[in-house]
């Protein structure tokens, strides 16, 4: 397309100029300082390149006889850029034709992602240090390939790197930069791959760094077998989530089956491409001063073309820049080239620089507004790159009219996952348990080339974690609230104990051998929830979304208690779940490891679910735990007969619930048990009928006893006894008188009476007499 314009901004300016070219002139009122030590950078090809950092509009990068990077779009004077000494690059082998295929069209593995322009051959020089590749990473970084090596410079700090981890020579790096400010995209300008082009096939190694090119590895040499002829290029396809390799074969060129560089992707078709060993340089502007070899061209916005040229200043070491903005989309108006103009008047988007996410049972709405030109009838076009990961439903209805009494319409966009309606391939694409991405363009089917200004609009859709989802456990209950605990206590650095019989260390494999002592965070787990003993209890899960909530989730989850807490079991069993396989649980990930959370070792990325038949896991056990929660079984924590906090972390191990790493804390108090027994329940029976009977049995013996005449010499027995300690116990005067009347008392009452074997001894009007004294007494 850039050479279809310049052809014809060509056919226009032998009859006007093509722009207004001005210098760049700034800085040398003053000495300059002496130019700093090091070996002087050249681009190794004859061809010149402009390239920009998509993210930071004004930072510049000029590739030709000298190399510039500017910080301000060239709009002061510069020094050409020099690498220093203590990089060690002037005695490495410069690039040959030969080596780098420069007869090959520049677009193949040139990691110049900006540039447009076609190789047309390569610059020779004694010394100085040839730069075959450049690409902008992240933040402030910029990588450069030279002599065969790859550097790492920061044009803010002014610092040099070399990159480490390779080890053979190379001669072009690729990747891309993403602008947006989330954890995916800044993981997706990470990635770099730096290779040698031309380098015969499989014996050329090809190296892949995921931090930005400050460290290499290679690649497994296994993904390069079955490859022939020579190493094309490298190249990440975000949006079809597959890593191609070029493969060159004579004038043949065809992309090999991908490699999973940390991507985990699957096998993509063959792509053949026509391979043109022949070479076009840029049209001539025929009658244009500003052109000469030296001159780049690069866009800096929609239709505005910059020409730029570097001029040497004979008495400053710093160049300045001769420019020329050349408006294209006023010169293809122009009525000598008689092109029609664009049929649509405006076409924009709220989703433009914006990067969407799709988690998964999610949906994605937007919408694009789309003015015609009158008495047109545009056809609006609606793509998206990674069909098999992104499906998407587009409307367009009428949307009121402009003040010109123009029509107005809306595309309203619905997008959802692919495999969610189950029309993905599954050959095509990678597993739904992994995330994806794919861009959406909006576009007009039949403009015409006079609608230069009428950019497609295009968007990323990130398809995986949703980084404003959250869950947490609900807390309607707590043991605050019913009074149990106090919420000013426990922000005074409450602390517990946990009883060494009731835990195991999670640091080793053995039993506890003293009780631990544990401090409560209330500022992350608040007043713990109340939960009784003896009721089989789960969490209630919400889920939520950009702080509103969203559901309930029913999604499969696991629990663990941080401090190692084991006074808890599960309602289920494997048999009891319906398990078709053996299940998993926590002794499958603790056999090696032990970590303060172990959540993070059973998670959704290697949860496997027992309701599935595993023929390399078969249910050989069917009466050990369940221990997942959720899902489609009502397995319940059943809490053992100790109260106190038990803290747990709750890891969502559902693969098919979100592409996120679902966690959270909570903590609960568990109420209600009674102390634990001495003795066993049998004993305790045992004991308790024994003393049944026998105190029955007392009942009945001891008053028939008390009846006889050994009954009563016991009696009398006890009573003298009971008498001698009363007599002990008188130790003042002022408690005679009391002691007196409780005697008399006694001594009525121990008095023994006639039973029927015992003679009479006491005369009966003696004993009346004597009954009557103790009553008057009284």
């Amino acid at each position: 397309m850039l050479l279809l314009m310049l052809a014809a901004v060509a056919t226009v300016v032998r009859a006007q100029p093509l722009c207004r070219p001005y210098k760049v002139r700034t800085g040398k009122v003053f000495a300059s300082k002496p130019l700093p030590e090091g070996d002087r950078l050249f681009y190794a090809f004859s061809s010149t390149y402009v390239l920009r950092d998509i993210c930071h509009s004004d930072t510049v990068l000029y590739l030709g006889k000298k190399i510039f990077i500017s910080k301000d779009k060239f709009e002061s004077s510069l020094r050409p850029l020099t690498i220093p000494k203590s990089m060690r690059v002037a005695n490495s082998p410069t690039v040959t034709p030969n080596e780098s295929h420069s007869g090959h069209s520049g677009v193949w593995g040139t990691g110049l992602s900006a540039a447009r322009c076609r190789v047309t051959g390569s610059r020779k020089r004694a010394g100085g240090a040839s730069v075959t590749s450049a690409l902008f990473t992240s933040n402030s970084k910029l990588l450069l390939v030279v002599n065969k090596k790859v550097y790492m410079y920061n044009y803010l700090s002014n610092r040099w790197h070399k990159a480490i981890g390779i080890y053979q020579p190379v001669s072009h790096i690729s990747g891309d930069k993403c602008c947006f400010k989330n954890e995916f995209c800044l993981e997706l300008s990470y990635k770099v791959f730096a290779y040698l082009r031309g380098g015969p096939l499989p014996r050329t190694k090809i190296y892949f760094s995921d931090n930005g090119g400050f460290a290499f590895q290679s690649l497994a040499s296994e993904k390069l077998d079955g490859l022939e002829g020579t190493l094309g290029g490298v190249f990440h396809f975000h949006s079809f989530s597959q890593v191609g390799i070029l493969e060159v074969k004579d004038k043949l060129a065809r992309s090999s089956k991908p490699c999973s560089c940390g991507g985990g992707t699957q096998s993509l078709p063959p792509i053949s491409l026509t391979w043109e060993s022949t070479s076009t340089a840029s049209p001539p502007l025929p009658d244009q001063p500003l052109w000469s070899e030296e001159t780049g061209i690069s866009f800096t916005d929609t239709g505005m073309l910059e020409v730029l040229t570097p001029v040497a200043d004979p008495q400053f070491p710093a160049f300045d820049f001769q420019k020329c903005i050349v408006n294209v989309q006023a010169v293809l108006n122009t009525p000598d080239l008689q092109i029609e103009p664009c049929n649509v008047e405006f076409l924009d988007s709220t989703m433009v620089e914006q990067m969407f996410t799709i988690d998964m049972n999610s949906q994605l709405d937007l919408s694009a507004l789309m003015i015609p030109r009158p008495g047109k009838i545009p056809i609006p076009l609606v793509m998206v790159s990674n069909p098999h990961s992104l499906g998407l439903e587009a409307h367009i209805i009428e949307f009121g009219n402009t003040f010109d009494g123009n029509y107005k319409y809306k595309l309203e966009i619905e997008l959802r996952q692919q495999q969610q309606q189950d029309s993905a391939d599954l050959n095509f694409t990678t597993s739904i348990k992994r995330n994806t991405i794919s861009s959406v363009t909006v576009d007009i089917a039949d403009k015409t080339v006079a609608c230069v200004d009428l950019k497609p609009l295009s968007t990323l859709i990130s398809i995986g974690c949703d980084k404003t989802k959250k869950i947490l456990v609900q807390n309607k209950i707590s043991a605050c609230s019913m009074g149990i605990l106090s919420p000013v206590e426990l922000q005074r650095n409450y602390t517990y104990t946990i009883e060494k019989e009731a835990y195991s260390p999670i640091s080793y494999d053995a039993e506890a051998q003293s009780d631990l002592l544990v401090y409560y965070q209330y500022e992350k787990l608040g007043c713990p929830r109340l939960v009784y003993y003896d009721k089989p209890w789960k969490p209630v899960v919400e889920m939520w979304k950009n702080g509103i909530l969203e559901e309930i989730m029913n999604a499969e989850y696991v629990i663990t208690e941080v401090n190692g807490i084991t006074t808890y079991t599960y309602s289920l069993t494997a048999a009891t779940a319906n398990c078709r396989s053996q299940p998993q649980n926590w002794s499958t990930f603790k056999s090696d490891f032990y970590f303060l959370f172990e959540g993070t070792l059973w998670n959704r990325e290697n949860y496997i679910s027992c309701h599935e038949e595993n023929k390399d896991n078969p249910l050989l056990w069917p009466e050990v735990e369940y221990q997942i929660l959720g899902g489609q079984t009502d397995n319940r924590v059943i809490f053992g007969q100790r109260n106190g906090i038990y803290t747990f972390l709750l890891s969502v191990v559902d693969p098919y619930y979100s592409y996120c790493s679902l966690e959270t804390m909570f903590s609960v108090y568990v109420d209600g048990a009674l102390p634990m027994a001495f003795f066993s329940p049998e004993l305790s029976i045992t004991l308790l009928v024994f003393t049944t009977l026998l105190s029955t049995w007392l009942a009945y013996a001891i008053p028939k006893e008390l009846s006889t005449e050994r009954g009563q010499r016991l009696r009398n027995f006890c009573s003298r006894l009971f008498e001698g300690c009363l007599g002990l116990c008188r130790c003042s005067w002022l408690w005679s008188r009391l002691w007196s009347r409780l005697w008399s008392r006694l001594k009525l009452w121990l008095r023994s009476r006639r039973v029927g074997d015992q003679p009479e001894r006491i005369p009966r009007t003696q004993r009346n007499q004597t009954d009557t004294e103790a009553v008057r007494g009284l």
